[in-house]
């Protein structure tokens, strides 16, 4: 069977960590939906009850919340072959505090929580791949909040870049300010002196 260039790089992603027969192949992307988000929309705000599971295709998000003054706080980018959402809020059903918005013209892949259940129930074997992201995605949670307590801001601009440097020449420095948790300007003059180095 011929997959879809976006059914083959989710297929490639899930297969680095369960098999999966044809016949599962197929039911998986049959229980997918196709999602577009232009540049600067939101695919979910905050209030909202996370609908999806999301699959980066093509493009790159942020993930944010907003303290009480308005400002954002970045807690991920997210570009092809990255998975994003709010498990929380798809999980319980409760609003979720986050926003997701696209800073390139994106394209995903959305698992509903209806689809979500019958994938597990009619193959099993993904309880174990959601697992390991579920974990590996708390591993860097802890990770990043570790480096934000122990790590200066220009450690945390060296370790960004290194750790993603497909990211970082994508995003505004606004932008990794906003993730760091520093001011546009101070960010300005990381990226100088780490230049010069």
């Amino acid at each position: 069977m011929n997959y879809k260039e976006s059914h083959t790089l989710i297929l490639n992603n899930i297969s680095r960590f369960i098999d999966l027969t044809e016949l599962e192949k197929q039911k998986y992307t049959s229980l997918l939906t196709e999602i577009k988000v232009k540049k600067k929309d939101f695919l979910m705000q905050a209030g909202e009850v996370t609908k999806y599971e999301y699959f980066i295709v093509k493009g790159c998000l942020k993930v944010y919340t907003l303290d009480e003054n308005g400002i954002p706080h970045i807690s991920m980018f997210a570009i092809e072959d990255y998975w994003t959402g709010d498990i929380s809020s798809f999980t319980t059903k409760e609003p979720s505090r986050y926003y997701i918005k696209a800073t390139e013209n994106s394209e995903l892949l959305g698992i509903s929580r209806v689809n979500y259940k019958i994938l597990f129930q009619e193959i099993p074997k993904f309880e174990r791949f959601y697992r390991i992201l579920y974990q590996r995605s708390l591993v860097s949670y802890i990770r990043r909040s570790n480096h934000g307590i122990s790590l200066t801001a220009e450690e945390r601009y060296i370790n960004f870049k290194k750790k993603y440097p497909k990211i970082v020449t994508r995003i505004t420095q606004k932008d990794l300010a906003a993730y760091i948790g520093i001011t546009p300007e101070f960010i300005s003059k990381i990226i100088s002196k780490v230049n010069r180095m």
